[in-house]
């Protein structure tokens, strides 16, 4: 069995790597854009769809300020990445966000950040693999229905392939490149389209569509204005994934700290070109797009029925440029796909690393620093697999649902990074007088000073606009994760200073007298075995215990005793119960309270099977008494184990 377990993993999984050939490949910026930067430009998936779905509320006449809303987004976006350069120069390390909020505004700060990341890695997962299930529905109908377990399988496949650990990033580069092209040529053609007046409409644009109760006015008054920044916190999730190639910095061929500060503009100038464009062409050809088509849609001037659903922008827009070349639509579909499949695996990337340092640091469970047979962080990657799966199911892999929970954590990362970097700034001119390193400095400080304030004010237009849609979950969330971290670290403080040697002498002081209980349930080869091993230590008293469950046995293993003269005293304990742990704990805590000072070594004979039908053959009592023993203070535990023929290396190959 433990054969079969094993050829089936490295079926899964591959052969072990050695620890000396840790650390990948170094990238050049045209390998890392795609590898680092997938999960940002991924979002013009889904960030145009949230802008459209959220404005719908206030009826047809409200897409008109979508461009608008996209500008804004993108004013925001060119902010961010400006001021990452700065971060990742300042701190190659690879830790992000995290490192500069915790050494620059205190180790909560930074914990409040790493959780803030660690449920936003989270839910990139749900949400690129949720909207990748979506995609693929368009192109392939039939599977309409089944979005939870296309999604699932999504997270499987990339699960496995981050715990193999791929030794060949550039096998990523493919499907963000032909992404990058389908949109752009998707652009051209429409933007060419567009400007001749020969471009075609939308399926949806002949739909009417209906304002929802409350914005009977649309976009007039109090209620217009706040639906208008609803709509732009929404759009805003085209910002998730910048924070990531700070993470990656150590990645990037050498000078690593220029290499990641040049593919970040790559990155702002795609991923803003790419978001104006898909929201202009949505305006010119008229997509209509609601959150709930039963109640906000007029087809012919009727309602659509439960079986009608919608297609996701992009693929409405391919569906009207390449009206005369149908084959490009399942393109750009593909390749969609392709690349939140990547956004994900974004995200298999972050949350490891993350969970890695937080675990050294003593934040987190400490195997989560611990690397797999193929040098990955396993434990990390099927914790955020996990995780994300729950999060697929209990939203019915609805991306509408799930992006509600998504922008808050970015922000609060965003923000508190961008502070940290103003205090690291101020700092360093402290301490730095040349004139052209102080006018640099202050150029940087400057830009990350507007990157908080913009970032600060975001984030409160997120809180505000998306807590009562569901960001409260994330916002408990990341709160339950950093009362956790702080427990964690609370305990292992506690056990480090528990453990800690401060009396030297006292540490190496051996113990008065050592008193060695060698259990006894027959005269047989284990126990004579056991009985051997406790008198080659030569303790300073030597007795087998006994529990008298069934007086025939008893009597037959005294008789035994004699008959063989083994050197060693015989107690049997009485058990009118026929109980067997509570009487050898008993026994032992005897001895601890007449020499508490002394040392009481129990020696427990025990077989070892080689088929796991076998442990259900014989008795686990010895087990159960470990258990017991393990927690009472000065007494340790010896097992002395018998191999059975099973057990036997060459019966095992």
């Amino acid at each position: 069995m433990p054969d079969l377990a094993d050829a089936a993993k490295r079926i899964l999984v591959g052969r072990p790597v050695r620890s000396d050939r840790a650390g990948g490949p170094l990238l050049p910026k045209r390998i890392a854009l795609p590898v680092f930067a997938s999960d940002a430009l991924s979002s013009v998936a889904y960030a145009p769809d949230e802008i459209l779905l959220t404005l719908a509320l206030a009826g047809t006449a409200a897409y008109v300020v979508s461009p608008w809303v996209g500008v804004a987004v993108v004013a925001v976006m060119l902010t961010v990445v400006a001021s990452y350069r700065h971060l990742v120069r300042a701190y190659p390390t690879g830790r992000g966000d995290y490192q500069v909020a915790s050494e620059n505004l205190g180790a909560k700060a930074g914990l409040a950040v790493a959780s803030a990341v660690l449920v936003d890695y989270v839910l990139t997962v749900a949400v690129s693999l949720s909207s990748g299930a979506q995609y693929l529905v368009t192109i392939v109908p039939v599977l309409r229905g089944h979005e939870e377990w296309i999604a699932t399988a999504m997270v499987a496949v990339v699960t496995l392939v981050n715990v193999r650990g791929s030794r060949r990033p550039r096998m990523f580069a493919i499907p963000v490149y032909l992404f990058l092209a389908a949109m752009g040529t998707m652009a051209l053609v429409g933007g060419i389209q567009w400007a001749t007046g020969t471009i075609e409409q939308a399926a949806s644009a002949g739909y009417e569509v209906l304002p929802a109760a409350g914005y009977e006015q649309g976009l007039l008054g109090l209620a217009g204005g706040f639906l208008v920044l609803r709509a732009f916190s929404s759009g805003a999730v085209a910002l998730t994934g910048v924070e990531a190639i700070s993470t990656g910095v150590p990645a990037f061929r050498r000078p690593k700290a220029r290499n990641a500060s040049v593919t970040l503009v790559l990155l702002g100038l795609l991923g803003a070109a790419m978001l104006l464009s898909v929201l202009g062409l949505a305006q010119a050809t008229g997509v209509r797009i609601v959150t709930d088509p039963g109640t906000q849609l007029l087809i012919d001037g009727e309602l659509p029925g439960e079986e009608f659903r919608q297609t996701p922008v992009v693929g409405q827009i391919a569906n009207a440029v390449f009206a005369p070349a149908p084959w490009l639509f399942y393109v750009v579909g593909g390749a969609t796909a392709l690349i939140l499949l990547l956004a994900a695996n974004t995200a298999f990337n972050g949350f490891p690393q993350l969970a890695s340092v937080l675990g050294k640091d003593g934040y987190l469970p400490r195997q989560l620093h611990a690397r797999g047979d193929r040098l990955a962080l396993t434990n990390g990657i099927l914790s955020l697999a996990v995780a994300a799966i729950a999060l697929i199911w209990f939203f019915d892999a609805e991306v509408t649902w799930l992006i509600q929970l998504y922008i808050v954590g970015v922000f609060v990362s965003f923000t508190l990074s961008q502070l940290g970097m103003v205090k690291h700034w101020n700092a360093r001119l402290r301490t730095v007088v040349a004139a052209k390193e102080r006018a640099s400095m202050l150029r940087a400080r400057a830009t990350n000073a507007f990157g908080f304030v913009l970032t600060g004010i975001v984030l409160v237009v997120v809180v505000l606009t998306k807590t009562t849609h569901g960001a409260w979950i994330a916002l408990g969330l990341m709160a339950a994760l950093f009362v956790l971290m702080g427990f964690v670290h609370r305990h292992y403080d506690l056990v480090a200073e528990e453990l800690a040697v401060r009396d030297v002498s006292k540490a190496r002081a051996l113990p008065s007298r050592v008193h060695a209980v060698v259990l006894v349930s027959n005269v047989h080869k284990p126990t004579m075995r056991a009985l051997a091993y406790a008198r080659a230590t030569r303790p300073s008293s030597l007795e087998a215990i006994a529990v008298a469950v069934d007086a025939e046995e008893v009597t037959e293993l005294r008789r035994q005793w004699d008959a063989l003269e083994v050197p060693v005293p015989l107690t049997v304990l009485d058990s009118p119960y026929r109980e067997v742990t509570r009487p050898v704990v008993e026994f032992v805590k005897t001895i601890r309270r007449t020499s508490p000072r002394d040392l009481v070594v129990v020696y427990v004979p025990e077989y070892v099977v080689g088929r796991w039908w076998e442990r259900l053959l014989h008795n686990r009592s010895t087990a159960r008494i470990k258990a017991r023993l393990l927690h009472m203070p000065g007494v340790v535990m010896a097992s002395v184990p018998w191999q059975l023929a099973s057990a036997e290396p060459e019966t095992l190959d």
